[in-house]
């Protein structure tokens, strides 16, 4: 059966371009359904499924109204809205298998919000002039192809042909990849992880692919601690082995990598098993040396790689973590427990290390204890973070909740 593509647009103003590229779809055999958000009346180069009347009115707002007040910014607010509840009302009833986008900065912010609205795995091109900055307002969390157009998307020339011509086959490749997963669905457990704590999840990682599980492992650096909470509130996620939770150091601090005021939710938000520890909380990411901000230039620096130059965490803001992973954990509605390691939460946190800091610590153990409330379980294992019997116990405790859920 002859796969369908989702074309999001404002067919007013890239009328000419969307022809071109639903041209090249339909040669390649894929069918093609039309959503316009354009304000304003589009030329009738082919047939608009979804008017931009309706995609006004899915986002609260009257078509009419938004041309009279002429105000682009509150246009761009609603379409993106009405983009965002119609593309995942289509996906629910099966009417796309993919979707393409061509766009500049407003139209890949209005197209973008209808890719961020479905599943991760599902196709989704967007060609876009702002391809080769910053995209990850316009990615979020999902898996979103962006592809720069190189000149604007303002009619066929020379260059975009090419450009639209490749990606119209892009999505047509994806859509038409057979997929065949590599075997049988296994219970997904996610994990987090930095450099510091590769050792230990490594070893845990082993350990559970052994036990028949499917290992999912997240890069502790804001958008990884997101993606993976995401995932889990997508009801993905069977239990979870938090081991590095450094992202609330730079959420604390002010650092580049923090995850925001919700990382820990999820899990408890959820129900699921989930083992927290506190691997790398003792470090702040920076970027090179001159981006460390002035009032911390006195503090305990290390430059871990050219790009990057760590911070310690000092005692008053290990407390202050503390406080705030019993209160994660307080809330939680599923099985949730604390393994500490004594001797140290990362490689330079250890006996010897530049970050080595006993008191400090101590005293996100003390917060914990302290403020959970009763009947969480806490283990201390006198070893560093990496040590095998820390990987050991970590798996240990991490199947006692999945069998107590």
């Amino acid at each position: 059966m002859a796969k369908t593509i989702l074309l999001i647009g404002a067919f007013d103003v890239k009328g000419e371009d969307y022809s071109f590229v639903r041209q090249i779809i339909e040669k390649q055999g894929c069918k093609i359904l039309t959503m316009n958000w354009g304000v304003f009346d589009a030329r009738k180069l082919f047939p608009i499924d979804i008017t931009s009347a309706e995609v006004a009115r899915a986002g609260g707002a009257d078509l009419a109204q938004l041309q009279h007040n002429k105000d682009r910014g509150a246009a761009m607010k609603a379409m993106a809205a009405g983009v965002a509840v119609l593309t995942k009302k289509l996906f629910e009833e099966k009417r796309f298998d993919g979707i393409l986008g061509l766009g500049g900065s407003g139209g890949t912010s209005v197209i973008t919000s209808g890719m961020r609205a479905i599943p991760i795995g599902v196709p989704k091109v967007m060609v876009s002039t702002v391809a080769s900055g910053d995209t990850s307002f316009f990615v979020g969390l999902k898996d979103i192809t962006m592809i720069p157009s190189i000149v604007d998307i303002a009619g066929v020339n020379l260059i975009s042909e090419k450009i639209f011509t490749q990606a119209a086959g892009a999505i047509c490749g994806m859509v038409n990849l057979e997929y065949q997963s590599s075997g049988d669905q296994k219970p997904i457990i996610t994990a987090t992880m930095f450099g510091q704590t590769t050792p230990v999840v490594n070893r845990c990682r082993e350990i559970l692919l052994g036990k028949g599980y499917e290992v999912l492992i997240f890069h502790a650096s804001g958008t990884g601690g997101r993606t993976m909470e995401s995932m889990i509130e997508e009801g993905l996620v069977y239990a979870v082995l938090d081991i590095t939770t450094t992202e609330w150091a730079d959420e604390i601090a002010g650092g580049i990598l923090s995850a925001g005021k919700t990382r820990l939710d999820a899990p408890g938000k959820v129900g699921i098993p989930h083992l927290i520890v506190p691997g790398c909380i003792d470090m702040v990411n920076f970027g090179p040396p001159e981006t460390v901000p002035e009032k911390y230039r006195t503090r305990i620096l290390y430059q871990s790689k050219p790009t990057t130059t760590l911070m310690r965490t000092n005692v008053e803001e290990n407390a202050r973590m503390g406080e705030i992973f019993a209160q994660k954990a307080n809330a939680s509605k599923g099985k949730v427990a604390f393994l500490f390691p004594l001797k140290g939460f990362s490689v330079v946190d250890s006996e010897g290390g530049p970050f080595w800091w006993p008191e400090a610590d101590q005293a996100f153990r003390n917060a914990v204890k302290k403020n959970l409330r009763p009947g969480i379980k806490v283990v201390e294992l006198d070893c560093p973070i990496n040590d095998e019997a820390f990987a050991q116990k970590s798996v240990e405790m991490l199947m006692e909740l999945m069998v107590q859920k």
